[in-house]
């Protein structure tokens, strides 16, 4: 069961990210654009992901995945229910929404950094 523990040290550690609260919820930045976002009960995490993806991703696991609201189908967005995520899991899927929101060059950099992965041991260190 993950929990946003879990993966909040990710929203200050990967490179041009913040973490941020709006109206008492708290959100992952980099710039103005949102790529994490929590409900207020922190039971579930919103993070971006590929539209033309997404209907594959709740299709395949619905206990663990939810499309978001009518009002955001415009937007690269699903849900999760973090009670449904493993810790490992939910920090790929911060890293991943990430990724849609940096550089190319960015997100290789990491890439090298962490050829483990989230929260596997880093080769170099952040400067």
């Amino acid at each position: 069961m993950a929990q946003v523990d879990d993966v909040r040290p990710l929203g200050t550690e990967l490179e041009r990210s913040y973490e941020v609260y709006v109206r008492g919820r708290l959100k992952f930045r980099v710039g103005q654009m949102v790529y994490v976002a929590f409900s207020l009960d922190e039971t579930v995490m919103g993070f971006a992901f590929p539209k033309e993806e997404r209907a594959a991703l709740v299709g395949g696991s619905p206990h663990k995945f939810q499309l978001p609201s009518e009002a955001d189908m415009r937007f690269h967005w699903v849900h999760a229910d973090l009670a449904a995520l493993d810790p490992a899991e939910a920090r790929e899927l911060v890293v991943d929404a990430w990724r849609m929101v940096v550089p190319q060059k960015v997100a290789r950099a990491y890439d090298l950094a962490n050829p483990d992965g989230p929260g596997g041991p880093p080769t170099t260190k952040k400067s």
